[in-house]
């Protein structure tokens, strides 16, 4: 034990003759053991865990990681007992999403009566510089009788009988669409459709505040425990970084894992093209009063094709009616119903792992 130097009397600092050198000496070996102690560590601040190096700026500081079995998460342990990271890795993404198949209702649609109809002073219609006479039926007709634009018995035009032919234009199938539907649905489609799995999880645990190492370099982390105390896998002293990231040199085994999985699968809504084939055919009569019961002239016509035909030349056209005969609304081709999305791991975390510390 080092003693204390004299607190006063003649052996002390300047006693003798001499003083003066001696307290010199005294002051060299005081600054010398000012010196040793400088560099002793006291037993209770020696790091008790392990030195690794520091974590590269970014990195969290290294914490003990147990990776293994689902079936197989350990507890903490006693020198590093706080989870600080828990996460998953490989992956094992699920069967296909199953979608059902889609369909179109058939159309909603009319057959609308034809408006346009005109009387030629000439036989066929639309000849070298026949004039026309409207005999249209109002915006909207239904096809039931009128009598609008009627032409009187004996109109000329030009010198000539008003009413020598008649064109009626062609119906036309309107159309409001297709409703789309899912024809088919998978027999599992009403069960919870499967998220995928992990084989592998991680747990990193960490200790509380150590003291510092002799190295300014190394810090002090707790050491993996070895022997009965661990379990087979073992745990091992990495460094954790958000995201995918490169390892560092001094941390160089590389270690990838995931907080959980994003799924956005689902299934294209279904939907139908606008329908395609529609036809329809009605039954166009002329007649020459007012109330649609003398009959001049009745064809039937198709949406494809208008129609000319003949009348008694100079005849009256007092009034007009359609009958709907037939109506095909057509069909839709469906689209749509495929899967789409994804499911696959989120929130990657990287640890990086110093390989002299894996137990022997």
């Amino acid at each position: 034990m080092l003693e204390p130097p004299d607190a006063g009397g003649a052996g002390g600092c300047g006693a003798g003759g001499d003083g003066g050198n001696d307290c010199a000496a005294e002051d060299d070996t005081d600054v010398a053991i000012a010196s040793d102690f400088g560099d002793l560590i006291p037993p209770a601040e020696v790091c008790a865990g392990q030195c690794v190096p520091k974590e590269p700026l970014g990195w969290s500081e290294p914490a003990l990681l147990w990776i293994g079995s689902l079936d197989g998460v350990p507890s903490c342990p006693a020198n590093a007992p706080i989870v600080g990271y828990e996460g998953y890795a490989d992956f094992a993404a699920p069967a296909l999403h199953q979608c059902p198949a889609c369909a179109c209702d058939p159309p909603e649609a009319t057959c609308e009566a034809p408006v346009e109809w005109r009387a030629y002073a000439s036989f066929p219609c639309s000849g070298p510089e026949a004039p026309a006479t409207s005999f249209a039926a109002p915006e909207g007709w239904d096809g039931t009788c009128t009598s609008v634009n009627a032409v009187a018995a004996g109109r000329t035009c030009d010198d000539a009988p008003c009413v020598q032919s008649l064109a009626i234009q062609a119906p036309r199938v309107v159309s409001a669409g297709c409703a789309p539907r899912a024809a088919e649905a998978p027999e599992n489609l009403d069960e919870p459709a499967t998220a995928g799995s992990f084989a592998i999880v991680a747990r990193a645990c960490t200790g509380n505040a150590s003291p510092p190492c002799a190295d300014p370099g190394m810090t002090c982390t707790p050491a993996p425990p070895i022997g009965d105390a661990a379990p087979p896998e073992g745990f091992l002293t990495c460094i954790h970084h958000e995201g995918e990231q490169y390892c560092p040199a001094t941390y160089p085994d590389r270690h990838v894992f995931y907080a959980g999985v994003e799924d956005t699968r689902g299934c294209a809504p279904c939907g139908c093209t606008e329908p395609t084939g529609a036809t329809c055919s009605v039954l166009a009569s002329a007649f020459s009063d007012a109330g649609c019961s003398q009959l001049v002239a009745a064809q039937v016509i198709t949406a494809d094709a208008s129609h000319c035909g003949t009348v008694a030349t100079g005849t009256a056209l007092g009034s007009k009616s359609v009958n709907v005969i037939s109506l095909d609304p057509g069909r839709c081709e469906p689209f749509g119903g495929e899967p789409v999305g994804s499911i696959a791991p989120t929130a990657a975390a990287t640890f990086c792992c110093h390989r002299n510390s894996v137990p022997s």
